[in-house]
This record gives C-alpha cells, sequence and structure tokens, in this order.
C-alpha cells in the first residue's frame, strides 16, 4: 500500500491547520491529489508569482482565446460554454464574452476568435447583440489585422435568410484584416453533433504547437470575463434525449364562443433530474399528422409503405418547404421548372404560405424512401414558455399551447405540435419533453422587487410561473400583470386564478386589454401608455420589466410604448426613452422572451 504524503510539524502552518490539512490528505486519492497539484501551479501561475516549487515542471504557456457568442434562446450560449472547456484540451486560455456585453474594443487585442451567432427571424442578428453587430458593420469598426477567426452560424432552413447573421460576421471579420483559420459552419435546428464536431476540429487549429504535450497542470480561470452555463448547468434531458412524460392534464382554457383554442397541458414526471425554473422552456418532440404524411407519400408514389409512413410520422419534417429542399429535388429530379424557382423572386412568390407536400404536388416525380428521405431534415422539437412553479407544483410541467389552423392555397393546414397536443394526445396518453434553460428571463434575486408583467395571448404563460414562484417562496415583491386577449368571457387565459391571486395579494394589479369588445380596438400597449405614471413609477421603485409574445406584433408595439412612457421624463426626447430602456436591458431589468 502507498503512504499518504502528511505535511511535516514544519510546514509553514499553524499546528491546527496542519492537524486539519492532514485530515483532509489522509481521505484523498491519487486522482484528487494531482488535481490539487495542478490546482495551486496553476493558481501560482494566474497569480504571476512566478514561485514554482523545485520538481514540478512550469507550466507551459497558453495561447489566448477570445469567444463571442450572439444568442437569442440560448443554443450559441451553452455552445459557448462548452468551448470554453474544451479550450484547456487544446492548450488555449479562453475567454467567453456575450455580444450583448462586450465592448468592440476587444477585437483588436485578441490573437485568436471563435464566433458562435445565431440568426433571428428573417436575418436579425439576435435583440441582445444588435449594438454590438451593428457597431461591428459600421465604418467605425477597428482594423483586427493578423487576428485569427472562425465562425459557427445557427439558423433555421425554414426561413430564407438562412444563418444570415453569421455569414455576415464572418464575412466582416474578414474585411477588418482577420484571417479565417476555420470555414464556417452554417448549422440547421439539428445542429448539436455537428457543432461539437466543428468545435474540436476548430479549437485544434488554433492551439499551439506543443499543446498536445503539455503538462498535467489544471489550469483554473480565476477571473476575467462572463462565465455563461456550460456541461455542469445544462438539463440532462435535452432535445437529443428527451423523456417520456405523462400527460395528466389537457383543458381547452377558451369559450365556447372563441375563435381560439388554447390548451393548458400538463405532464407528470418521477425524476427529479428533470428540472426547470421559471421562464425557462419546455420543448416537445411532437408526431407529425398521419394524414398529412399519407398524402405526402401518395403524391410521391409511396403510399403502400406502411413502416415508412411511421418514420416519417416520428422523426421527420414533413411541412418545411425551404430554398435548400427546392435546391436538392432540383438536383435530384434534374427539372429545369424546379430550378427556375430558384431565380430571382421565384421562389418566396411560390413558398408564400407553402408546404412541402405542395412542392410535389406541383413538381410531381415518383421518388424513392431513401430519396424522399434525403430531401428531409430531422423533426425540430417546439419550444413553449413553462406556465408553472416547480416548488409549487413538484414532479409536473404545465404549458399554454395555442392550437394553429389555418387554409392557404386551397388547403387546411395545422400547426404540427399544437394540433398533436389539441387533437392526437389525451389525458394518460404520453409526449417527449425536455428542458431549454432561458437564463435571460428570470426573476429578480431579490423578492422585494416589484415586477410588472406583459403579455398577449399564450404570452402570459410564464407569469403564471413566476407568481407561483413568488407564492410558494413567501416573496414580497408588488407585482403587476397586463394582459391582453380577444374577447373577455371566452379568452381570459386563467381568469379565476388572477382573481384568487388579487384577493390574497399576492398580485398587487391586473390591467386587461380586450381588443374586441369594443368597436375600437384596445391593446396592452394603449393600457401602458393609460398607466404610464404608475409604471414611472413602478420603474423608479426598481421595478423589473418583462414581455412574453409575438416579437413582430404586440412586443414591437410595446418597445415603442415603453420609449415614449421613457422619454416623457427627457421632455419627449424619444433617443434618450430608447437609452433609458437599453439600459434597463444592461441591467437585466428589462427582459424579454419573444417568437
Amino acid at each position: 500500500m502507498t503512504a499518504i504524503p502528511l505535511l511535516p510539524h514544519n510546514a509553514p502552518f499553524a499546528p491546527e491547520d496542519i492537524d486539519t490539512l492532514n485530515k483532509v490528505v489522509a481521505k484523498t486519492t491519487p486522482q484528487q491529489r494531482a488535481w490539487l497539484s495542478g490546482f495551486f501551479a496553476g493558481f501560482e501561475a494566474a497569480q504571476g508569482s512566478g514561485a514554482v516549487q523545485a520538481g514540478i515542471p512550469a507550466a507551459k504557456p497558453r495561447q489566448p482565446l477570445t469567444i463571442l457568442y450572439a444568442s437569442e434562446s440560448g443554443n450559441t450560449e451553452a455552445l459557448a460554454g462548452k468551448a470554453k472547456k474544451l479550450a484547456q484540451k487544446h492548450g488555449l486560455d479562453a475567454k467567453v464574452f456575450d455580444m450583448a456585453d462586450a465592448d468592440l474594443a476587444l477585437l483588436p487585442k485578441a490573437k485568436n476568435i471563435v464566433v458562435y451567432a445565431a440568426t433571428w427571424g428573417e436575418g436579425d442578428p439576435p435583440s441582445r447583440a444588435v449594438d454590438f453587430y451593428q457597431a461591428l458593420m459600421s465604418d467605425a469598426a477597428p482594423r483586427i489585422d493578423g487576428v485569427r477567426f472562425a465562425v459557427l452560424a445557427l439558423g433555421d432552413t425554414a426561413y430564407t435568410q438562412f444563418c444570415a447573421t453569421g455569414k455576415a460576421i464572418d464575412a466582416r471579420l474578414e474585411e477588418l484584416g482577420g484571417v479565417r483559420v476555420a470555414d464556417r459552419s452554417d448549422l440547421d435546428l439539428d445542429y448539436a453533433k455537428q457543432a461539437a464536431d466543428w468545435t474540436e476540429k476548430s479549437l485544434a487549429k488554433f492551439a499551439p504547437p506543443d499543446a498536445a504535450a503539455g503538462g498535467t497542470v489544471v489550469h483554473v480561470d480565476f477571473g476575467g470575463a462572463i462565465a455563461p452555463a456550460g456541461d455542469d448547468d445544462e438539463p440532462r434531458y435535452t432535445a437529443e434525449n428527451p423523456l417520456e412524460a405523462e400527460i395528466t392534464g389537457l383543458v381547452n382554457l377558451n369559450g365556447t364562443g372563441s375563435s381560439r383554442e388554447t390548451w393548458h397541458a400538463e405532464f407528470a414526471f418521477e425524476d427529479p433530474a428533470f428540472s426547470y425554473q421559471p421562464g425557462d422552456a419546455i420543448g416537445i418532440i411532437p408526431e407529425n399528422d398521419p394524414i398529412l404524411v399519407d398524402e405526402l407519400l401518395k403524391v410521391v408514389g409511396l403510399s403502400s409503405d406502411a413502416a415508412l409512413l411511421l418514420k416519417l410520422q416520428k422523426s421527420y419534417d414533413v411541412t418545411t418547404l425551404s430554398r435548400g429542399t427546392v435546391e436538392n429535388y432540383a438536383k435530384l429530379t434534374g427539372r429545369s421548372d424546379v430550378k427556375a424557382l430558384l431565380e430571382g423572386e421565384a421562389y418566396p412568390k411560390f413558398a408564400a404560405d407553402r408546404q412541402l407536400v405542395d412542392l410535389f404536388e406541383a413538381y410531381p416525380e415518383k421518388l424513392t424512401a431513401e430519396q424522399l428521405v434525403g430531401l428531409l431534415r430531422p423533426l425540430p422539437g417546439r419550444l413553449y414558455s413553462v406556465a408553472s412553479s416547480l416548488k409549487a407544483h413538484p414532479g409536473e410541467a404545465h404549458l399554454l399551447v395555442g392550437a394553429v389552423r389555418w387554409t392557404s392555397h386551397g388547403k387546411e393546414r395545422k400547426g404540427v405540435s399544437s394540433t398533436y397536443l389539441g387533437e392526437r394526445r389525451k389525458v394518460g396518453s404520453t409526449a417527449r419533453i425536455y428542458v431549454k434553460p432561458n437564463r435571460h428571463y428570470r426573476l429578480p434575486p431579490d423578492g422585494h422587487t416589484p415586477i410588472i408583467m406583459i403579455g398577449a395571448g399564450t404570452g402570459v404563460a410564464p407569469y403564471r410561473g413566476f407568481v407561483e414562484e413568488r407564492v410558494a417562496t413567501g416573496a414580497k415583491g408588488k407585482s403587476w400583470l397586463f394582459f391582453g386577449e380577444r374577447n373577455f368571457t371566452n379568452d381570459f387565459l386563467y381568469q379565476l386564478e388572477w382573481q384568487d391571486y388579487l384577493s390574497s395579494g399576492d398580485l398587487t394589479r391586473i390591467d386587461v386589454a380586450f381588443s374586441r369588445d369594443q368597436p375600437e380596438k384596445i391593446y396592452v400597449q394603449h393600457r401602458l401608455w393609460e398607466r404610464r405614471d404608475d409604471i414611472a413609477g413602478w420603474l423608479a421603485d426598481g421595478a423589473h420589466l418583462y414581455v412574453c409574445g409575438d416579437e413582430k406584433g404586440m412586443a414591437k408595439d410595446v418597445d415603442q410604448t415603453l420609449v415614449k412612457i421613457l422619454a416623457e421624463a427627457a421632455k419627449g426626447d424619444e433617443d434618450a426613452g430608447r437609452a433609458k430602456l437599453k439600459e434597463l436591458t444592461k441591467a437585466g431589468r428589462y427582459q424579454r422572451d419573444v417568437y
């Protein structure tokens, strides 16, 4: 048996400390002692003391690496965190910066830069990264001659401007004098494996030549940049590894006279590893409507293949029509008329409100099962703001899902996930779910902080979780809800619960806007303006503002109204109002969950 090394009595510690340390050391394993050795060597190197014990090899110089991310829903933030950890293995000293908080001046000082950039909607940068992005694209952007860089772009092929933000950043860094070390990778919703492969290969290209022969010293970052959540903070259940949960509740909250159909869905699980916080999203891995899949198979001559029907129903996206799909279909079939769709404005005109089956019907060809599957992407999950608090409902997650149905080009269309729940799932059946953390949509840590919650329709979902959490934790801060929908009688989602919270004092105020209950349309932004003096007072008291809902409609109008409210203190100067709203955003006091 190997003797455990113990501190001698003449060690430079107080006698009682020597006894304490010896008790700890006596219980350690060789691996733990090796880790401690590396830890303290790394600590001394970080302090610049130069004091290295005899017999311990000096830590080899590590290449600096700046990792930047632009994130809307947290995907690139998580990738940046993983890259930071992996960088250590490649002899890189990585620091991570959120573009929302970063200064453009850091670029010329960097030697190596890795960028993870998401694209929002039709080619826009994530809202939190807009200022950095615009500064980078401006004439005032600094030169970065000789700085080595690589860019990974995330996007959604359902949008025409696929990965536009990452593409633009990649080109701009080169224009400013940067040297591209690794080719840009443009990834769709099923990005996880490809992103991991790209990160590993790209970091290897940034690594110093002798990284593989480096010592065993463990590198520890004792200060510096923001540390995004990484592997240790990731949920166990993800889109790649969902949980099979039982549906224990499924209720349409709209009245019989409503033009809406909004489902309150409850999921039960026993594994405590399935954990979420108010403000997070829960993803559902849906299944396609078998009627639509059968229609698709008939068009391409595969209607008799029952095994393929089941495979497509559960695993592939059979609705999304993208430019990439048209391009691949043109190559596969050799049809010049399909290829012509990619010229000029032909594609957007054809694709407007159409789905994949429309392409096959308009340009019919017989396909093999292998050819059809080759044109499809994996079926992505759908994210919904969680409408519950785990403290209030242990072992449960509640969602608020609006059923989507519409007619276009003579066809009845259905939302994949919303009608999966509303039509094809029943209480007692199961669904595959996972957690998508939303670290930039959180309740304030101090329960005494006032909160103002603004949402319309299903955008009210996270606020149910917020209030439940505050009740469960005994938080005493004031809370104010602004809620909008079409009709009071049929569309007041969670009406009885809000009224109970008002009666108990757990909800301080509520203002509602039902747009179709009077001749003139009234929306939440109108209620905000009517209550502008009180809102200004709450903000002066430190209130946090939250918005959840449609980005192009309600959220945009709310933004403009908040700017006007904040501008009143500056005699109506809207530039000053915008600057104040940006200050609130930077301080974490204005948070948006928009889609």
